[in-house]
């Protein structure tokens, strides 16, 4: 196995009641070039963040070559940070920028002078030594603020989305040098961004996260090909997602039909999400397809055309090299190997163990079955993590009774049509719930959901970091 440089173990951080990262444990090899990536309050910054030493973890542990460096303020952690605002030194030339961190160190002026001339042949940008900052591109300028990094020679380089403030054609310039840079510093960077083009271009491993919790790790064309989830697939390129039943090993159910797929493994007759990527759908004419639908459009995209193809109420993507024209009757057929079986993402909450088989998720208590649990025994107010799959949640026709368990408030965030049922995400206060329902409901709309006492699962902390700790 590669020699770790960073460990994280068990990290959690809250800012108030909102805990934004849970239970996170990681590893970063030395010399890789490591991607967090997720959405905006995903936790992938706050990890950087953690990793960098401006925040500190409210539980858990962080090592450096194996050395726990938790408590170790940030200037003597043997990393820089590149963030998206280049803070580069306005009254200062590019020379004294690079230099400035080498001047702090008081090394002697013939070997400042060596090392920024290295680093300025490095990013390319040798001869602008008096050049100011204002003077610079946006893309030369990102390239200043890396070398002022590099110059300290730094064994992790961070950097929080670097690439954010450049325009696309100079973002995609930006990504090429950034990876050829780190292979020739051999430095492990820890690279942030919500862009996954950016992660799939640059990255040796991707770290998938979505709410503070790590979905996926693997390779990009893993990541792309073998999403583990429905969240993954959706967030890395473009998916058709719709609910599915996974009858038995090699056959599920989807669109009203049952299709052989290449998938093993699952419960029978299990609940499934059918993940089918756009440019794995083949048109053909509908007396020869395994689904028969209408284009509904067609958009030119440059190395392909997107059609979108109606089939009994759901909406298909598809990617083709050839254009068929809106309200053309087709068929589509689908490759077993190209139907992705994905296991139903839990809803991952943060609970606090209670008297009387209760555990308090913020703002409620949810009463729970003790065989859920499979840990014998909790302390009291015990930090645990409690699972609920969206299909558990029911979306209530009528108002609660006072007294009735396991009820939650909130408001309609998302929606979404599924094929079969809906996917919705509802906002309970602090909490942001995704459900899977056969209700229709609006965006906005209030609603009461009710969690059944049997659906509930909880975990203790340190055996959920075992499992992570087990599957990377």
């Amino acid at each position: 196995m590669s020699h770790h440089i960073i460990d994280l173990f068990n990290i959690t951080k809250s800012y108030g009641d909102t805990e934004v990262i849970k239970d996170l444990s990681l590893y970063v090899r030395k010399g890789e070039f490591l991607t967090l990536l997720g959405p905006s309050g995903c936790g992938k910054t706050t990890t950087l963040r953690i990793i960098s030493g401006f925040e500190q973890p409210d539980s858990g542990r962080v090592l450096f070559d194996g050395t726990d460096i938790t408590d170790l303020p940030p200037h003597k952690r043997k990393v820089n940070t590149v963030f998206q605002k280049y803070s580069l030194f306005p009254h200062m030339n590019v020379y004294e920028n690079i230099a400035f961190g080498l001047r702090i160190q008081k090394m002697p002026e013939t070997v400042i002078k060596e090392k920024v001339k290295n680093v300025l042949d490095l990013v390319e940008l040798s001869g602008f030594q008096k050049r100011m900052p204002e003077s610079l591109s946006g893309g030369q300028q990102q390239r200043i603020a890396i070398a002022r990094a590099i110059v300290n020679e730094p064994e992790i380089l961070l950097l929080d989305e670097p690439l954010g403030a450049l325009d696309l054609k100079l973002r995609k310039e930006m990504q090429v040098e950034l990876k050829a840079l780190q292979q020739k510093t051999g430095i492990t960077f820890i690279y942030v961004t919500h862009d996954q083009e950016e992660a799939l271009t640059m990255s040796d491993t991707i770290v998938v996260m979505n709410q503070g919790v790590i979905q996926q790790i693997g390779v990009p064309t893993d990541i792309y090909n073998e999403p583990v989830n429905a969240f993954v697939a959706q967030f890395i390129g473009e998916s058709n997602i719709l609910s599915g039943v996974m009858l038995k090993d090699y056959l599920c159910e989807f669109a009203g039909r049952t299709f052989e797929c290449a998938d093993k493994g699952f419960e029978k007759d299990e609940d499934v999400d059918i993940v089918i990527r756009p440019e794995d759908i083949k048109i053909v004419s509908p007396e020869d397809g395994m689904l028969k639908g209408t284009v509904k459009s067609a958009l030119f995209k440059g190395v392909h055309y997107e059609m979108i193809v109606e089939s009994d109420g759901f909406n298909w993507k598809v990617h083709s090299t050839q254009m068929t024209t809106p309200d053309t009757a087709v068929g589509m057929n689908i490759a077993p190997f190209d139907i992705q079986i994905m296991k139903i993402p839990y809803n991952v909450l943060t609970g606090w163990i209670l008297e009387d088989n209760q555990v308090d998720i913020g703002k409620i208590n949810l009463t729970y079955v003790p065989r859920n649990a499979n840990a014998t025994e909790f302390g009291d107010e015990e930090t645990v993590n409690v699972y609920i799959l969206p299909q558990d949640i029911e979306v209530l026709d009528t108002e609660p009774e006072d007294d009735e368990q396991n009820v939650l408030t909130g408001e309609v965030e998302t929606f979404r049509y599924k094929g079969d049922d809906y996917e919705i995400q509802v906002k309970c206060d602090d909490l942001l719930l995704l459900v899977h329902t056969y209700k229709k409901v609006k965006v906005g709309q209030k609603v009461s959901l009710k969690v059944p006492v049997e659906k509930i699962k909880i975990r203790k902390r340190e055996e959920v970091a075992e499992i992570h700790e087990e599957n990377y």
